[in-house]
């Protein structure tokens, strides 16, 4: 068990060295990331699509990349906002690396781009543990999934920036408990931001395009607790993400 847990810590300090280097080099190029952790199905790319599209239309140079085990469907999707997107895809790993990211990146991110929406692989597990370099981590969650998925994946919820729950068109449909919900978040994220959304409705839209763009402009960006705690021990995920926080911090006040 130690040497798992060896090898696990081994794993996450090579990719925090990787994402802390794509951070300041993507910030020297006055690019913020902004990466976005939700279920399958909560209706993140529909979001997405929509925000991209807002982009374009209000002329803020964004782009886009998906990542999916398999199927370029979302990259066809977000493609219709008329913004540069690329897929890729992970061949069976459940998350984006921030080596893996930035491979993808050299040659293809367009000089002058000021967002990169990064829509992760869909899944609230592994992907929480793995830095891709952003200034924003924002978790969506939809109507139909419970109240009490930010208790079940306190990991994601814990270290976002931004809390965004979708499909509220039809939360009455389905007894969605807000209340709960956002309480829920409190618990484990104390402050963090929570927002509704409906893509169908309109509500929120347009909200994400305008956090990010704050953070990416220097904007102080919510710190969860969780990376504000200490251990004697410094290897945990708090740890980690502590001196994650701090990172973007620094780079945030380097911005102009």
């Amino acid at each position: 068990m130690c040497r798992v847990l060896d090898l696990q810590q081994a794993v996450l300090a090579k990719n925090d060295a990787c994402a802390h280097t794509l951070r300041e080099d993507l910030a020297a190029r006055g690019t913020a990331v902004v990466n976005l952790l939700s279920s399958p199905g909560s209706g993140k790319t529909a979001l997405l699509e929509r925000e991209l599209t807002l982009a374009r239309e209000r002329g803020v140079p964004v782009a886009a990349l998906t990542a999916d085990l398999a199927t370029e469907n979302d990259a066809v999707r977000l493609a219709r906002s008329g913004v540069p997107v690329k897929q890729v895809l992970t061949d069976g790993l459940c998350h984006l690396e921030a080596e893996m990211l930035g491979g993808h990146l050299d040659g293809w991110l367009p000089i002058g781009t000021r967002l990169l929406f990064v829509e992760n692989v869909g899944n609230l597990v592994c992907p929480a543990s793995y830095d891709l370099g952003e200034t924003l981590r924002v978790v969506l969650a939809s109507v139909t999934e419970g109240e009490d998925k930010p208790l079940k994946y306190p990991t994601a919820f814990g270290l976002a920036h931004l809390v965004l729950i979708t499909k509220t068109d039809i939360a009455a449909a389905v007894e969605f408990d807000e209340a709960a919900f956002r309480a829920n978040v409190e618990r484990v994220n104390p402050g963090a931001e929570v927002v509704r959304t409906s893509v169908r409705g309109g509500e929120g839209v347009g909200t994400l395009l305008e956090r990010a763009l704050a953070a990416r402009d220097g904007a102080p960006v919510h710190i969860p607790v969780m990376t504000r705690q200490s251990h004697h021990v410094h290897d945990g995920p708090a740890d980690r993400a502590a001196d994650r926080a701090a990172d973007r911090g620094a780079v945030g006040s380097s911005r102009s």
